[in-house]
């Protein structure tokens, strides 16, 4: 995994009410050993070929992660917003909706290194 301690460091310093959400989301996404984290567009970011999703810590109401290319993701756990251009968002309130998207996540982050791997 590359950059965690940047990460580390930029969530150390992080004023947001859902922090520890982020904390928990962030440990889902790079259980995977093929993903690779750093500090990009003003957050926490995650990628595995080209970039996956970036938490967008402005977004106070919701630990919010954007799927830079969600468009292409199946969401069979139904957790993404579309969005503008392509993208998708999560939008994660609590630690129960952390824990009740656990298996969506995984999925997603699944999904998006088979179709890296296929490209």
């Amino acid at each position: 995994m590359s950059n965690s301690k940047k990460v580390d460091d930029f969530l150390a310093k992080l004023d947001h009410p859902l922090k520890e959400e982020m904390k928990a989301i962030r440990a889902i996404i790079t259980a995977n050993p093929k993903i690779e984290e750093d500090v990009k567009w003003g957050g926490p970011s995650f990628a595995y070929k080209e970039e996956l999703a970036t938490f967008s810590p402005r977004v106070k109401d919701a630990a919010a992660l954007v799927f830079h290319q969600g468009a292409l993701l199946k969401d069979e756990g139904g957790l993404l917003e579309p969005g503008p251009k392509g993208k998708a968002y999560a939008k994660i309130r609590n630690m129960g909706e952390v824990e009740a998207n656990k298996e969506a996540l995984e999925q997603l982050v699944n999904e998006w290194i088979e179709l890296m791997d296929k490209k």
